[in-house]
């Protein structure tokens, strides 16, 4: 039984059509991932099931009595409130019973005339606080709080301390522990390190009530949803499955329109071809055939549905000028501290050429303060680094201090580049979807996404041979994460990456080293190996300071044979590319026979090719998975 249906919703402003016809439902228990574009109308969806917009048209129907929670109706409305007090305000109406019960007690004990009825109101109220969790809210509020990163010395902060990241925080949290039956998150990972966002996960996996989920964080859709729907071209379509089920099915479903498309145009073809040549010959019989083929082209033109295009992605290529030294960077002993918050000390790193490493750490650790020094924009209090030979570094800047916002898209790029000509300024700007007047448009008028696109285009025109990137993937969709990890993929220079999102760390990491306070902890593989370690570790404390105090002594040893490993990878990818191309090109081939006119009309040859396609396909498909399997190194 569904607790919210849609049907037929569409809704524009003044001409700008957002969605048309759109219907889906959601069940009792279901977690449903809402994805799309930026801008495709996720967030006025999500208004206008809480009653805040009304559609153009259609109905929404949500079940009689449901209670709905939206992150945005949970804001810190009392700034002189503590962070705690804040948070158990969501328990205002146990709290009152609470009270109620204490007040009752005390009539019982002082010897009231009423008592059989105080008693029994007493039973009643006790009953129904122990059902609605009266008993563990405040453990509840504690745990939450701790869950999502806040301190316990920050508890009694008021809410006007709090920064913009630590607002939303507790705003999502009110939310969580609400009593609401269907919950509308938007985009509720951003502002969480990876800990907390574990935590979150786990929330979510065990709540009992429905909720609809806006995020560009694909691993962590992976992770808690069971429902995916995206609204692409102003319509939606539902899965069952998550993210990666869902891209799957999509990317089969959308591969079986074009070529049912296809093979429908060339019937099509085909047939108008014998109306053409039954129609020359102009006999009364010719004339009837062709009638009653014109009939059947018509069936077939009455059904035809042309596959959505393809929407625009950004294209990209980091080219670095020239090639770096063998080493890249060396770090040694780095100490930093602002007063009496000691961030970090002992952090050494070496990074090697064509590594893609990650930086990890809790929020307030120190991974932005690290890339600021490494840049040159603060000054460690101790150690040193140096780069080596002929690198050239650049820096993505998560808070885009970078940009001037008052600058146009097109100034931006000029006065950076002014050596560049405008048809390149113009052209680069295109591959990054600034396009006609959207070069003119200012930067302080633009959104983060479209800001991050103009950061990335600025290092990508640097040719640098090594990348700090810090947060790269912040405030960009899906699709733009994922051409973003393409051409990291394809980059022959050096990465050093700042990371929350999990699926962009597992698909390209070669390494993570995880930032603490007393220095670097390494994991020579990506995310999910890190987690395997760490599961490992959590059993095993003895073998892990074992492997701690060894990992020195092999150190040189195992750079060297990580290296030998990575040779060994690229040679195997470019071995399976090159049978990958000749495969595709034999299944090319025998679909074109397959297609012709004599082979559909001979059965034997029609199933000898058949075969023959389908061993090449499965050939091929095994291909495709051993070159998914070497882009990331195996540990």
């Amino acid at each position: 039984m569904p607790v919210l249906s849609l049907s037929k919703l569409s809704m524009s402003f003044g001409e700008r059509e957002l969605f048309r016809d759109l219907s889906f439902e959601v069940d009792a228990r279901d977690k449903v991932g809402l994805i799309g574009r930026n801008g495709v109308g996720k967030t006025t969806l999500f208004k206008m099931i809480c009653g805040e917009l009304d559609p153009t048209s259609g109905v929404i129907a949500p079940e009689r009595g449901l209670s709905i929670g939206y992150m945005e109706q949970h804001a810190c409305s009392n700034g002189s409130r503590t962070i705690y007090d804040e948070l158990e305000s969501v328990f205002d109406k146990l709290k009152e019973s609470e009270r109620e019960i204490e007040r009752l007690t005390s009539e019982i004990e002082s010897g009231s005339n009423d008592l059989d009825d105080l008693i029994a109101r007493q039973t009643a109220l006790i009953e129904a606080f122990e059902r609605d969790g009266g008993l563990t809210y405040k453990s509840r509020t504690r745990s939450a709080l701790i869950g999502l990163g806040f301190r316990q010395e920050e508890f009694s902060m008021p809410t006007s301390a709090l920064s913009g990241g630590q607002r939303s925080k507790l705003s999502l949290l009110k939310l969580l522990l609400s009593d609401a039956k269907l919950m509308l998150l938007d985009e509720p990972t951003n502002h969480l390190d990876i800990k907390s966002v574990g935590w979150l996960e786990g929330f979510l996996r065990d709540f009992k009530g429905a909720m609809i989920i806006v995020s560009h964080d694909r691993y962590f859709l992976d992770a808690v949803t069971n429902k995916t729907v995206e609204i692409e071209h102003g319509k939606c379509m539902t899965y069952k499955g998550a993210y990666t089920e869902f891209m799957k099915k999509k990317q089969a479903q959308l591969d079986a329109q074009k070529n049912k498309y296809i093979n429908d145009m060339k019937e099509i073809r085909r047939i108008e071809g014998i109306i053409e040549q039954q129609r020359r010959w102009n006999r009364e019989r010719n004339i009837r055939m062709a009638e009653s083929k014109q009939k059947e082209v018509d069936r077939i033109k009455e059904q035809l549905v042309a596959p959505d295009g393809e929407l625009e992605n950004m294209r990209m290529r980091f080219e670095p000028r020239h090639e770096s030294g063998n080493d890249v960077l060396i770090a040694s002993d780095l100490r930093k501290s602002f007063g009496d918050k000691k961030l970090f000390k002992n952090v050494n790193m070496h990074i090697t050429k064509g590594e893609r490493v990650f930086i990890l750490g809790e929020n307030g650790c120190g991974k932005t303060t690290l890339f600021r020094i490494l840049n040159r924009q603060q000054f460690a209090d101790e150690g040193e680094y140096i780069y080596g030979a002929n690198v050239d570094c650049g820096y993505f800047d998560q808070m885009q201090e970078n940009l001037n916002l008052n600058n146009t898209a097109i100034d931006e790029i000029h006065n950076t580049y002014p050596f560049l000509t405008d048809t390149k300024v113009r052209s680069s700007l295109a591959a990054f979807l600034f396009k006609g007047d959207e070069v003119f448009k200012p930067l302080s008028a633009m959104s983060g996404g479209e800001r991050a696109r103009i950061s990335l285009l600025k290092l990508m025109l640097g040719g640098y041979n090594l990348l700090l990137l810090d947060e790269p993937t912040n405030h960009l969709d899906a699709s733009s994460r994922e051409a973003l990890e393409d051409t990291l993929l394809d980059f022959e220079g050096t990465l050093v990456i700042i990371s929350h999102d999990r699926y962009f760390i597992n698909k390209l990491a070669d390494r993570i080293l995880v930032l603490g306070k007393d220095g670097m902890t390494e994991y020579l593989g990506n995310y999910d190996y890190y987690l395997e370690k760490q599961s490992q570790d959590a059993a095993s404390p003895r073998a892990d300071q074992t492997e701690k105090k060894e990992k020195p002594l092999n150190e040189w040893q195992l750079r060297k044979q990580r290296e030998s490993d990575e040779r060994k990878r690229k040679t195997k990818i470019s071995r399976t590319e090159a049978e990958i191309e000749r495969l595709e090109g034999e299944v090319g081939e025998l679909q074109t026979a397959l297609s012709e006119e004599e082979v559909q009309s001979d059965y034997e040859q029609l199933i000898a090719l058949t075969e023959s396609l389908e061993k090449k396909q499965k050939e091929l498909e095994s291909l495709y998975e051993l070159w998914e399997e070497l882009q990331v190194i195996e540990t």
